[in-house]
């Protein structure tokens, strides 16, 4: 399927419920990615509390390779493309023509931390995407995504960070332009166990 049209799964719909029940009663924003997944895992949130969310474009998943060169393929004729492609590691690499390079991804979230985080409000909730919310913790880390080096690192750091669906991260600005990142281990535990 084309990436940004991958629905939730019953399972992924039952989460968004239950993820509804555990976030802020009183969000100042919700922002969310445009793919149907993000939308519909916020829609449950918004129409408990009747909350308006702003669809934000730079908040999509990194679109890694073109779904026409995965065309008809299953997971298992995929892996080998997409290991290939992080092996090589060149951040100005296309994989076809509607794929992002991993230099546009790490620049689509750098224009987020720079622009948008440091003016959000308390308690605002942004619904998004794995890869896009391990990036941005890589890079409040202090870490660099510009080279091969780099975006090999990324790559084992993104495989690690725990991100179940329904995955709660909590950013407070301890300092200016400082992140203290905490994870809300117990929501994703409750999130995970209906996945079981």
């Amino acid at each position: 399927m084309e990436h940004h049209a991958i629905p939730l799964t019953d399972v992924g719909r039952n989460q968004a419920e239950l993820l509804s029940l555990m976030l802020p009663e009183l969000p100042a924003d919700v922002l969310v990615s445009p793919f149907l997944r993000a939308q519909d895992t916020a829609a449950p949130y918004c129409t408990r509390y009747s909350v308006k969310r702003r669809t934000l474009d730079v908040l999509r998943e990194f679109e890694t390779i073109d779904p026409e060169l995965l065309k008809g393929m299953s997971g298992d004729e995929r892996r080998p493309i997409v290991d290939a492609y992080w092996a090589e590691s060149l951040p100005d690499k296309r994989m076809g023509e509607r794929a992002e390079t991993f230099r546009e991804f790490v620049d689509r979230v750098t224009r987020f931390k720079a622009l948008e985080l440091p003016v959000l409000n308390d308690c605002t909730v942004v619904v998004g995407h794995g890869m896009w919310t391990a990036m941005l913790i890589w890079q409040l880390l202090g870490f660099s995504a510009d080279d091969s080096y780099a975006m090999k690192a990324f790559r084992r750091f993104q495989l690690g960070f725990p991100m179940p669906n329904g995955a709660v991260y909590h950013l407070t600005e301890v300092h200016p332009s400082q992140w203290s990142v905490t994870a809300g281990e117990s929501v994703m535990r409750q999130i995970v166990a209906l996945a079981r």
